[in-house]
């Protein structure tokens, strides 16, 4: 297949992973970017980068929400726990760093396993 859009495969995976993790564990989201890797991904280069995007969006939009709804005071106290000196955005920013690694990686290991089977040449 030809994807000429390149956002099409990172809003796929946002799409599908966000709609996982409503019932499953957080790591669907890396299942759903490995499938995506597997299937459509036109290169490695193109399946990190969707599979990095579409899992960083599917937390930090959520991650985001839900501070701005309680006015960051849950997210505040999770940063003072972590080593954020309290700070909301850079909580956020973490979690979307942690999610898109995990999705990124799964996407490229999808395409490198589609790689890995892919016939060299013809023989005749």
């Amino acid at each position: 297949m030809n994807w000429r859009n390149p956002w099409l495969l990172p809003i796929l995976i946002l799409v599908l992973a966000s709609a996982l993790q409503l019932d499953l564990p957080w790591w669907s989201l890396a299942v759903v970017a490995f499938v995506v890797g597997l299937a459509i991904a036109p290169s490695g280069k193109a399946a990190f980068w969707a599979g990095f995007a579409g899992s960083a969006l599917s937390w930090v939009l959520p991650a985001a929400w839900l501070a701005y709804q309680n006015n960051g005071l849950l997210a505040h106290r999770v940063a003072q726990l972590l080593p954020l000196g309290g700070s909301v955005p850079a909580l956020v920013a973490v979690a979307g760093l942690v999610a898109g690694l995990a999705g990124g990686l799964a996407a490229l290991s999808g395409a490198w396993l589609r790689e890995a089977f892919r016939p060299r040449y013809s023989v005749r």
